[in-house]
């Protein structure tokens, strides 16, 4: 496993270094920063101490050359929005992020893998329609409209919620979290539902088709035979056999919660990265942009690289040094 474990990132240098060309070129190519961060009223000489300061007098290779030097001393560039590091910018977004994520996903698995079995293990009965009726909504409705009407009815007309905000937070470990608090899950609570609908009608779907795949299967037939009860049957032979798919896609969207919490955080003004990255494509701040997609990208590498051994656990003939060849 550690051979595999040490080839994966070897592998993974070159995707960040590929997708750092990229991403840099693509970058440069949408326009100048300097339009947006300069009062059209200032003379050449201050756009042009500007400019020198921010190092877009250089050309893009040039450019690009001090990034990944620069890159690899840990420092992806300074904010010109901000002045302040790009790196350190987004890490002290991240734990808003990766808190609302968390929380998403949690009630994804909470509620998709529970309704999923009972749609699958009763799929003619009007429960299990209407689940089947209720992750097709899931899956329809725009994530910025549900995140409206949530506002709008929870906290406008109700006013049980607030609409806005992270709320009072509380330190865990050095890192400010909001669920410690009974303000800040209130805050917590309606972007954490709008961004978990998604991900909900989808684990409903998967458990639901294979849990009815499993019930077929001549293990379960087996089982039957010796008298195993039906619990058993559900939670040891199908539920175990199912978690292979619904584990790729949970640790997969997980990382596309955390890259494209960006509609969420936006209508709920959560203070996260998403937001924080609208921010800095609005200004066209270079060096935040970079530095925030290739976190997500690193993001990916590792989850990709956690679903690999959680295949080797949830399933023993799967053996990691096999795929490695």
């Amino acid at each position: 496993m550690l051979v595999f474990i040490l080839r994966r990132l070897l592998e993974s240098v070159g995707v960040l270094f590929v997708m750092s060309l990229l991403v840099f070129a693509g970058v440069y190519a949408i326009g100048n920063p300097i339009d947006i961060l300069i009062s059209p009223e200032a003379d050449q000489i201050e756009r042009a101490k500007v400019i020198a300061a921010f190092g877009l007098d250089k050309s893009l290779p040039e450019q690009y050359g001090l990034f990944l030097w620069n890159a690899l001393h840990g420092d992806m560039g300074r904010s010109f929005a901000y002045s302040t590091p790009a790196l350190s910018l987004i890490l002290e977004r991240l734990p808003a992020t990766l808190e609302l994520a968390l929380f998403a996903m949690v009630l994804a698995i909470a509620l998709g893998i529970p309704l999923g079995l009972l749609a699958g293990l009763r799929p003619n009965s009007l429960a299990g329609k209407g689940i089947m009726a209720a992750s097709i909504l899931g899956f329809s409705l725009p994530t910025f409209w549900v995140g409206l009407m949530l506002i709008m009815v929870f906290a406008v007309q109700l006013g049980w919620l607030p609409s806005s905000g992270r709320g009072e937070t509380r330190l865990l470990l050095g890192v400010p979290v909001s669920f410690l608090t009974l303000d800040g899950a209130r805050h917590l609570l309606l972007p954490a539902i709008n961004l978990a609908l998604f991900n909900v009608a989808l684990v409903i779907r998967l458990t639901r088709s294979g849990a009815r795949e499993a019930l077929l299967q001549d293990y379960v037939r087996f089982a039957r035979a010796k008298g195993l009860s039906n619990t058993r049957i559900i939670g040891v032979h199908v539920l175990k056999n199912i978690l292979i798919p619904i584990v790729t896609v949970i640790a997969l969207q997980f990382g596309s919660i955390i890259a494209f919490a960006i509609v969420t955080e936006t209508v709920f003004a959560w203070p996260g990265m998403g937001k924080l990255i609208i921010d800095s494509i609005r200004v066209l701040d270079r060096p935040v942009i970079v530095a925030y997609l290739m976190l997500i990208v690193s993001l990916f590498i590792l989850i990709n690289l956690f679903v690999d051994i959680a295949y080797s656990m949830l399933d023993p003939r799967i053996r990691l040094s096999e795929q490695a060849a």
